[in-house]
């Protein structure tokens, strides 16, 4: 990631910057109980997910992670990629960096006949 998060301290707390100065696309995405996203990866963008709602199932790779609140995952290109809402809904707070287009989607496996 060419600029990761940080923190910086203030006298009333703090404050967390995810982008600054960046070209990036920010998504909120909600997956209902029950559902997954399609295996993909992607040639031109990077992305940071951080879960806001649910306990989702991450697939990162050969990685299979029991997500929580808070946890932060980031996909590089050409990363194998997924989520699954298996016990409840879910909402992920997803930071595109890169060139963003729908279309630089190469699916690998789909539920839905998208593939």
């Amino acid at each position: 990631m060419e600029n990761p998060p940080f923190v910086e301290e203030k006298p009333w707390g703090w404050f967390r910057v995810f982008a600054m100065n960046e070209k990036v696309t920010v998504k909120i995405l909600f997956i209902k109980k029950g559902e997954v996203f399609s295996l993909q990866k992607h040639t031109y963008r990077t992305e940071l997910w951080r879960v806001l709602s649910g306990c989702p199932t991450i697939i990162i790779s050969d990685k299979i992670i029991t997500a929580k609140v808070g946890d932060e995952f980031e996909i590089l290109p050409n990363t194998e990629h997924r989520i699954k809402a298996v016990e409840n809904d879910i909402e992920v707070l997803e930071i595109a960096r890169g060139e963003f287009d729908e279309n630089d989607i190469e699916r690998i496996e789909d539920k839905y006949g998208r593939t």
